[in-house]
């Protein structure tokens, strides 16, 4: 393999290595975990979901904000405050914690299954 062949294996590599490593700030939580924080006056609750999907099944005290409307609703969110976000399988909600992660939230908990781990 010639040197050329080696730096691409190697961009490649970093890239996928950078898209499984955990972000500093986020961390994923289970269902219970998230119930927990129910009590917590300092945390605020997000559901990316579609209105559809937020009207069909949904829990207090989670608000829903559409991932697809989340950058232009981030700044009616307290920056000070936990965040913990949630979808139906997880996915969503992980893009929305990276989201929030680069506009400026410090502690965000995506909730691990989403809607679909709910008990």
């Amino acid at each position: 393999m010639g040197l050329i062949e080696w730096i691409l294996l190697m961009i490649i590599m970093a890239f996928f290595i950078s898209r499984f490593k955990p972000i500093k700030g986020i961390t994923n939580i289970s269902v219970q975990e998230a119930k927990d924080k129910f009590k917590d006056d300092n945390v605020q609750f997000i559901d990316v979901r579609t209105p559809g999907e937020f009207k069909a099944n949904h829990r207090k005290p989670f608000k829903n904000i559409p991932l697809s409307n989340l950058f232009s609703k981030a700044d009616t969110l307290d920056k000070e405050k936990e965040v913990v976000v949630i979808c139906q399988s997880g996915m969503r909600s992980s893009k929305a914690a990276k989201m929030l992660k680069k506009y400026g939230f410090q502690k965000i908990y995506n909730v691990k299954g989403g809607m679909s781990a709910w008990f």
